[in-house]
């Protein structure tokens, strides 16, 4: 009866120290759901994607609360684009290795939802925010491209434009920017991702080298604006981020070569 009673004061402790409850449980059924699209057939994968839709937006309403305009309204997407991303980017894990990863899963998913609340309250998330945007849309089109298969484009890359518009959104939203500004700067940053992958399409490199760049281009533009954005100068943000795109031309034009 003791060691029951305190292992009851334990986990209540425990669920005390986690901020709301339910996003945990709802990453977990995201990440089942994800589970279930990596071996699916495409009908049912098109059923697991609806489905992250309306557990997404579950997190969204319920977790997240009423919206505020000085947030902006792109927030509320993040969580069924991340479970979208993990649904298709998931296939490309060999056999029943993948399992494994649920739990990783469920906690990234969670994760996006818990930055979401922190940044809500002030209380920062916008660097890690930032490499988890990054994250989602490598993932996403990492997944994407083998689905269709490069050469199906434009198909790919409309449908990777779709999902990373609302990230690009979220992107502009977290540095201050909203309405008609905020959805300007998201065009901007989607069609910077995909003027990239249509060159990496052309060159015929491997798919998650295609992804990879797409999403080390998102990466760099949206840290080139939150620079200049602070104050930096012109030159001191192409030194810092240039070398990045540079780096990613030069891998690109190597493996074209191979």
């Amino acid at each position: 009866m003791i060691n029951r009673l305190f292992g009851d004061r334990r986990r209540l402790a425990l669920l005390r120290r986690i901020d709301k409850p339910a996003a945990l449980l709802l990453a977990v059924v995201q990440a089942i759901i994800a589970a279930a699209g990596w071996f699916a057939d495409p009908l049912w994968l098109a059923v697991a994607i609806a489905g992250q839709l309306a557990v997404g937006g579950l997190v969204a309403i319920y977790v997240l609360g009423p919206a505020r305009s000085d947030l902006g309204f792109a927030r509320y997407a993040m969580p069924p684009v991340a479970g979208i991303a993990a649904t298709v980017s998931g296939r490309l894990i060999p056999g029943g290795l993948s399992l494994l990863l649920v739990p990783i899963v469920a906690v990234v998913l969670w994760s996006v939802t818990y930055l979401e609340l922190r940044m809500e309250r002030g209380s920062g998330g916008t660097t890690i925010g930032s490499l988890l945007q990054t994250f989602i849309v490598f993932s996403a089109a990492a997944g994407l491209l083998a689905l269709f298969g490069a050469q199906a484009w434009p198909t790919p890359l409309v449908v990777i434009g779709a999902l990373a518009l609302p990230v690009a959104l979220r992107s502009a939203e977290a540095r201050g920017k909203l309405g008609v500004e905020a959805v300007g700067q998201g065009l901007l940053h989607v069609l910077v991702v995909l003027q990239v992958g249509t060159a990496a399409v052309l060159m015929s490199i491997p798919l998650q080298v295609m992804a990879a760049l797409m999403a080390l281009a998102f990466y760099a533009w949206g840290g080139a604006v939150d620079s200049l954005e602070a104050g930096d100068s012109g030159r001191g943000v192409a030194v810092e981020y240039g070398p990045l795109l540079l780096l990613g031309l030069v891998i690109g034009l190597l493996l074209h070569r191979g």
